[in-house]
């Protein structure tokens, strides 16, 4: 059989990446800093076991295009509307300041002002691929700064083009053509083609995929997926955007429609394996003798990559009045290198803007800094100085903090009082019964604009970090009567509860998670209470299957106590679906219906007792309505004129009871 030189390489690839990661696993490092150090082993500059490094970068690319993909089928159109202001402010502050900072430092220290341009474009781009992948794994997706630093990697994104097209003429020029007829008409292209796949998304991708679902394949389907995904990639790169972006203009496309959930369950394992092949891919560029021939300057790009870029996006994200421990962690996260600086690096080498002394060593830097990317991304909720150096910095955002709920208070202090933390659905949800039942509580919430919406609508909402000893002093913790915790960020949670029981040893608290296995740690901290949505999901699911198969209503209620048993008890009762006549199939011939007394009529002046409507018609008087009041033992009742009789039986006989008597 002929030799297939990939897949060998392929096989090795697969091999020692899982090796190396299960490895570095023991050592509790992420996954995707074992994917790329496996990568830096595998390389041309390690063992040199992979040499067909062209192959290997399709396969790499085509795993980031996959991976923005099915980022896209999980957010939706809907979802970018969330985090616009992010992506259109945060994204232009984040970029706007590194890249004046990166070029700024690069022109003092003698390189031209071409060069400081292309300096602070690199610097100003992050890994979208490693980012996404550790905020994904650590479910922070929807945490204030998971989303601050989502959307700044979609404005990272689309500064991808007017980027290329700079550096591009900083070296070679176009060719005499003006600089910004050039970008602008590259942008009217981009944004083009993103309203055209949108246009799509409603117009086309809905009845293509209708058809071929009629073909009852899966692998058609599987197929026609893929079409879309790398379609669209390709169409936004003829415009100029990176593939990555369109691959998830793609996805979100795909996700407004019917198919989105089929689509991303048969796309996501794929997904894994091209993912895992470009941190590898990664992982190869990364030339150890580099290091060695230059490490003081190695070291200081890497610094400017995670401490410059870091403290770049922190600033920003103050900017965007995020409080200290959401600005602490979006710094960390976009503080790397990014996969478009290897694209504008490799076109400023080929245009003579730099050389290879300038980019080896700036490649090897960023390459560092990735791998340490994931490790910071892990430890920075656990590291408390970067939260206290930023804190003083909080009295800027100008929003009304929790050190000023004890205006609130008529007797000048807090007590007696629910403290939530956290205002999203959920804590709408226990802030509203809280107020019917009369019951005070304030609210610690994180986002600004939630926090001054809430004000105007005259809700006891203010800014603060429940992590911190004072926002929890402030709130009164010691004299409240119980802490509720509704956060969608795991590990502040935690630290919430330590801090609170350094506050208070006895005040009850209550947490809300995502999975129970959550809950051992949580309850280890202190926690009173954790309630795992995974498991109240699935007792309601339970509840409703077993009624929709009919099973009587005690055994019902049997199943779910024994489901709470082994997970989670409760103090509320269970609660079991309740079926109507209509529902429940084994009295689908029987019919409900209801009869209106009237005066002089055989039923006047008697009961269904007394006339044996059961036994001479077959119909069963189970109820009557009396001046808006209803009686369920009507049985024994006598009819007055006006009332409204609800009578079940089957069809003919309820039809001869309202004939003769009513």
């Amino acid at each position: 059989m002929d030799h297939i030189p990939l897949l060998d390489e392929l096989a090795v690839i697969a091999g020692l990446g899982v090796i190396v990661t299960v490895l570095l696993g023991r050592l509790r490092l992420p996954t995707v800093a074992g994917l790329l150090f496996a990568g830096a082993l595998l390389g041309p500059f390690g063992l040199g076991l992979v040499r067909g490094m062209d192959a290997i970068q399709v396969l790499a690319e085509l795993g980031v295009v996959l991976l923005l993909f099915t980022i896209g089928l999980e957010f939706s159109l809907a979802r970018l509307k969330d985090v616009m202001r992010q992506a259109a402010v945060g994204g232009a502050l984040q970029v706007g300041i590194t890249a004046s900072i990166a070029g700024g430092v690069a022109v003092s220290l003698g390189q031209s002002v071409g060069r400081g341009v292309f300096f602070g474009f690199v610097f100003a781009l992050s890994s979208t691929a490693i980012v996404l992948r550790a905020l994904s794994e650590r479910r922070e997706t929807d945490a204030p700064h998971g989303r601050f630093i989502f959307g700044t990697l979609i404005f990272q994104d689309l500064c991808v083009v007017p980027m290329v097209l700079v550096v591009s003429f900083l070296g070679e020029g176009a060719g005499g053509q003006p600089m910004g007829s050039v970008i602008a008409i590259s942008l009217l292209k981009a944004v083009g083609v993103v309203i055209g796949i949108f246009a799509a998304s409603r117009l086309v991708i809905p009845t293509v995929l209708g058809w071929v679902d009629a073909a009852r394949s899966r692998e058609v389907f599987l197929l026609a997926v893929l079409a879309i995904c790398i379609g669209t990639a390709w169409l936004t790169s003829l415009a100029g955007l990176s593939l990555a972006l369109g691959a998830f203009l793609g996805g979100m496309a795909l996700a407004d429609t019917v198919y989105g959930h089929r689509a991303l369950g048969d796309v996501i394992s794929l997904r894994d394996a091209f993912v895992s092949v470009f941190f590898v891919s990664l992982g190869m560029l990364f030339d150890i003798r580099v290091v060695l021939e230059h490490p003081l300057l190695v070291a200081l790009l890497t610094a400017g990559f995670i401490l410059g870029k870091g403290l770049a996006a922190t600033i920003a994200a103050f900017a965007m009045r995020f409080p200290a421990r959401v600005a602490w962690l979006a710094g960390v996260g976009l503080a790397q290198f990014g996969e478009f600086g290897f694209v504008l690096t490799k076109l400023a080498e080929k245009s003579g803007l730099i050389d290879t002394t300038v980019s080896k060593p700036l490649l090897a830097a960023g390459i560092v800094s990735m791998f340490l990317t994931p490790v910071l991304v892990r430890a920075a909720p656990h590291m408390t100085a970067g939260e206290r150096l930023l804190a003083p910095l909080e009295k800027l955002i100008g929003v009304r903090s929790i050190d000023q709920a004890d205006e609130s208070a008529p007797e000048g202090r807090l007590s007696d009082h629910v403290v939530l933390v956290g205002f999203g659905v959920a804590g709408r949800l226990v802030a509203r019964a809280l107020a019917r039942c009369e019951v005070r509580y304030v609210v610690i919430e994180l986002n600004a604009a939630t926090v001054r919406k809430s004000r105007e609508e005259g809700l006891p909402v203010y800014y603060g970090d429940a992590t911190s000893e004072e926002a929890l002093g402030h709130a009164h913790l010691e004299h409240a009567r119980a802490l509720v915790l509704l956060m969608n960020d795991p590990a502040a949670a935690q630290r919430v509860i330590d801090t609170a029981r350094r506050v208070s040893k006895t005040v009850p608290i209550l947490v809300r998670a995502k999975y129970l296995l959550e809950a051992p740690p949580l309850q280890k901290l202190g926690a009173t209470e954790v309630i795992a949505e995974e498991v109240e999901g699935g007792l309601e699911l339970l509840a409703h299957t077993l009624r929709e198969l009919e099973m009587p209503r005690n055994v019902i209620e049997e199943r779910v106590e024994e489901a709470r048993q082994e997970t989670q008890p409760s103090a509320r009762d269970a609660t079991v679906p309740r079926r109507t006549l209509a529902d429940t199939r084994g009295l689908a011939d029987l019919k409900i219906e209801s009869a209106l007394v009237r005066a002089g009529s055989a039923a006047e002046g008697h009961s269904a007792k007394d006339l044996g409507i059961r036994n001479k018609t077959g119909a069963l008087v189970v109820a009557l309505r009396r001046g808006g009041v209803l009686i369920e033992q009507a049985a024994a009742t006598t009819f007055q004129a006006s009332d409204v009789v609800f009578l079940v039986g089957e069809k003919a006989a309820v039809e001869r009871a309202v004939r003769e008597y009513f």
